[in-house]
């Protein structure tokens, strides 16, 4: 964060020299002084170590939500923010799997395809023990949140459409985007160097909210292949960043997507 100069732990003076060239000294706390020549001096200023100023992309919109564009091969657009955010500093809402609106409690006793019961799905089963056997292994646009709260066009990412971001950017985990006070994760295209954010929100289970800060969970609209309480998530922390697959009843971010116009 930029501030106006202040002799803080270091004092700065401009003297004069002999040959009329102006310099600044800079005197440290362990009693160095360095040098500058004015004439090459720019910018002074004062950053925290923690801060990260970066500026985001926004390439266009679609029913007034914004995208980026990655220059991803597919071609797939991206929400610059989360669904049920307003920004991309702010984490949203958290939703089910296969559900399109958030909720106080995220248990298999809420969850709408269970019943109540973990050993039944009625919905999105790849398997008859567990009460029904549909083979639909990706949501369909009546149980995708983002279609459900973005309209017509906007979705919720495939696994794989989620590892082609992944793949398709350099990422760096920052502790306080924008001086926001929320951690997250920075991709930054390889190939047009256009840049997205995703804040790390944790998710939410019949205990509360885990992981807040300190993880990112999002969403895929794919079903895990052969097991059909679980589905794909897109999850980073600090030191990971990849594919995993979770309970269908946990409520996590959603981070849609969008075809070219």
């Amino acid at each position: 964060m930029k501030k106006i100069l202040l002799l803080v732990a270091a004092w700065a003076s401009l003297v004069f020299v002999a040959d009329a060239t102006t310099y600044m000294r800079v005197k440290t706390t362990d009693g160095s002084i360095i040098k500058y020549d004015v004439e090459e001096v720019v910018e002074v200023d004062f950053t925290g170590s923690e801060d990260t100023v970066l500026q985001l992309t926004v390439s266009g919109e679609v029913n007034k939500y914004s995208y980026v564009d990655l220059g991803l091969k597919s071609g797939t657009l991206w929400a610059t923010y989360n669904v049920g955010a307003s920004s991309p500093a702010e984490i949203g809402d958290y939703f089910a799997w296969g559900e399109t609106l958030p909720k106080a409690e995220y248990s298999i006793e809420t969850y709408k395809w269970s019943n109540g019961r973990s050993n039944v799905m009625t919905k999105y089963s790849v398997d008859q023990s567990f009460g029904s056997k549909d083979s639909l292994l990706v949501l369909l646009p009546a149980d995708d949140a983002a279609t459900a709260n973005w309209g017509s066009g906007w979705r919720m990412p495939t696994t794989e459409e989620q590892m082609e971001l992944k793949e398709g950017c350099d990422w760096t985990w920052v502790d306080n985007f924008n001086d926001s006070g929320i951690s997250g994760r920075i991709g930054v295209s390889k190939v047009n160097g256009n840049a997205i954010f995703f804040p790390a929100g944790g998710y939410r289970d019949y205990l509360g909210p885990e992981y807040v800060f300190s993880r990112g969970y999002y969403w895929s609209s794919s079903l895990l292949e052969n097991v059909s309480y679980y589905a794909y998530e897109f999850l980073f922390y600090k030191t990971f960043i990849d594919w995993f697959s979770d309970n269908r009843f946990f409520g996590m971010n959603v981070r849609a997507v969008v075809a070219k116009p």
